[in-house]
């Protein structure tokens, strides 16, 4: 039997999980998803409305992240957090701590940047759908998981990019190792 292990356990919180917090959100809308999360009778959920949720949430994941690549990433990158150019030539002696760096790092950048993306889909479905007027504990709580989200997304990107670069170097260090390399020669 498969287990949970440190290969899918990224892929379980950067796409499951954000994706099943989307799925809420559509269940305000779609009756049909509103049953695979509540079950379409008394008995409860059930096992083929399992599955379905299970796939979905899984699509609705892949979708966060395709707009957090377009929308997160970069307002990441406009506010200072730019990705290194790294020296790929070094990967193949160090792919197994290059690995080791993706899943304590960027597998959490995902999840909790695909979780912002996903919570934000949420309140606003449950806005729309609900509609209240003043702001209560909810949208207080909202806001700040929101903001601890991001704030988390950002250290764990640039704790990624540098380590990553500390790991493999950067094609500037390469080209700066060769234009030393030039003039020492030079001046011989």
């Amino acid at each position: 039997m498969n287990t949970v292990s440190d290969r899918n356990f990224g892929l379980l919180i950067a796409y499951l999980v954000p994706g099943f917090t989307a799925l809420l959100g559509v269940s305000y809308f779609s009756p049909t998803v509103a049953s695979w999360l509540h079950g379409a009778n008394a008995d409860g959920p059930t096992i083929g409305g399992f599955l379905y949720v299970t796939i979905a949430s899984v699509a609705a994941g892949m979708i966060c992240s395709a707009v957090r690549f377009h929308v997160i990433d970069r307002i990441h990158h406009v506010t200072g957090i730019r990705h290194p150019s790294w020296d790929f030539t070094k990967l193949g002696e160090r792919i197994a701590a290059y690995d080791r760096l993706i899943e304590i790092h960027y597998s959490y950048y995902k999840f909790h940047s695909n979780g912002l993306v996903a919570l934000l889909f949420f309140y606003m479905a449950r806005q729309i759908a609900v509609r209240h007027g003043a702001m209560g504990l909810e949208d207080i709580g909202t806001v700040f998981l929101g903001v601890l989200l991001f704030v988390t997304s950002r250290d764990n990107l640039a704790k990624y990019f540098s380590r990553v670069a500390k790991l493999l170097g950067t094609d500037d260090d390469a080209a700066a190792t060769t234009d030393e390399a030039s003039q020492q020669l030079a001046t011989e």
